[in-house]
């Protein structure tokens, strides 16, 4: 799946709500999306500003045949780390920090 596709595939799954969250230690630091200190709408616009020299993809560490899905973006002075994959219809995020 190209970069187009997938940011089309996260920013549909943000706005209608399809939107879990990995279990994992220091979540308070490492998903700022499930904690709540950082809204859907702000990842929207940080993800909808993102181009392809932005992101990449790789296995994930667990489930070899998902792609992990991360983006690397610096928005309004803030360098923000973004790491997701999908399990239809859901998105479900390991990461959202800066």
């Amino acid at each position: 799946m190209g970069f187009k596709a997938v940011k089309a595939q996260i920013l549909g799954c943000l706005a209608s709500g399809n939107v879990l969250h990995e279990a994992r230690n220091d979540i308070d630091i490492k998903n700022l999306l499930s904690t709540g200190q950082i809204s859907v709408e702000n990842v929207s616009e940080i993800i909808n500003r993102t181009t392809g020299t932005d992101y990449e993809c790789s296995p994930h560490h667990i489930i070899k045949d998902i792609e992990v899905h991360i983006i690397k973006k610096s928005y309004q002075g803030k360098d923000w780390y973004i790491k997701w994959y999908f399990v239809e219809p859901n998105s479900i995020f390991i990461s959202v920090h800066n």
